[in-house]
């Protein structure tokens, strides 16, 4: 199996970006109608939701749906308030050497992954990330040093609020340091379970504890998983590892200092590196957050991509995934 890695460098919303959405509409609409139409938000409840919560937003939404051809359906999915439920893996740590960096693994089916990178400026601050529903991050730094990432939280519960990865992009739009993101992911509300680790310039981090009917949790744990303070999923926990990629990582993090690059190898190793494709839960990129130098490193066992934030290029890169055809086949 490959992936085309494509790296978009366009400050405003424009035609890049349009090109873009026209490209991945298609199945992007597919997931959004998968359940019932009723089911989502109107268009005045989404607008209304994001004026209500991120209202610094709204310019840079209104945009994004003029350039998405200003339909209702569009508009609609671009705000990403009240979504289709959606299950990812994924594990996420903080390097606690000088300087820190965020490591964090995407496991998830390569069917429903964008595989492009935004490097913009939507709100007069530069963003570098991994964009999802291309209005969202799945993990992003930006110019104050501030790196965001997420993982599922291992909880069924779904309920009023916003698909996480655009309260992702409003953070990186709007916070420097893990104090002021923290005040957005306690009062934005997210309608899954997901766990967001966050890393700043001065080496400060967190990790919050997102959910629709409780209140945001804010921990001073270096490590997530697929769990928040317990397994509260257990069938969920089993058939990701979420227990044994979490010790895994918490007994690399204590064995004896690890340097850096030993423990962003532990990434690319089992139990945390994953080739689970055919259930959906294969790793498809390790990034690596250095808030030192504002920089993105993007690993696969044998390769990298190093992506400073303030690049200007735009770039492919085709990934190969090892034994990945195999378990396509079963898919």
């Amino acid at each position: 199996m490959q992936l085309d890695f494509e790296l978009i460098t366009e400050e405003r919303p424009g035609p890049r970006w349009g090109a873009l959405f026209d490209k991945l509409w298609p199945h992007h609409r597919e997931w959004y109608l998968s359940e019932s139409l009723r089911d989502r938000p109107t268009f005045l409840q989404c607008r209304r939701a994001l004026g209500r919560y991120m209202p610094e937003m709204l310019p840079v939404y209104e945009a994004l749906c003029e350039l998405a051809g200003g339909g209702d359906l569009e508009s609609r999915f671009l705000s990403l308030y009240g979504p289709p439920a959606y299950l990812t893996a994924c594990s996420q740590a903080i390097w606690q050497g000088s300087p820190p960096v965020l490591v964090r693994n995407y496991d998830y089916s390569p069917r429903a992954f964008d595989a492009v990178l935004l490097r913009t400026c939507w709100l007069g601050r530069r963003v570098l990330g991994m964009s999802d529903c291309m209005s969202g991050l799945l993990d992003g730094i930006n110019d104050a040093g501030l790196a965001v990432s997420l993982t599922f939280g291992g909880r069924r519960v779904v309920g009023d609020g916003f698909g996480v990865p655009v309260i992702l992009r409003y953070v990186l739009e709007t916070c420097e340091t893990v104090s002021e993101a923290a005040s957005v992911l306690k009062r934005v509300p997210c309608h899954m379970a997901y766990n967001v680790t966050v890393l700043d310039a001065a080496g400060e981090w967190a990790t919050v504890y997102l959910g629709p009917d409780r209140k945001a949790l804010v921990s001073r744990v270096a490590v997530a998983t697929n769990h928040q303070e317990r397994v509260e999923w257990a069938t969920h926990a089993a058939a990701t590892g979420s227990v044994e990629r979490e010790r895994y990582l918490l007994n690399e993090l204590a064995r004896g200092r690890p340097s850096r690059e030993q423990f962003v190898g532990a990434f690319l190793r089992p139990p945390v590196y994953s080739l689970a494709f055919d259930r959906g839960f294969g790793t498809l990129y390790t990034a690596v957050y250095s808030v030192s130098d504002r920089s993105l490193e993007l690993r696969w066992p044998g390769g990298e991509w190093v992506l400073p934030l303030d690049g200007t290029d735009d770039g492919v890169l085709p990934i190969s995934y090892p034994l990945a055809d195999a378990a396509m086949t079963h898919a």
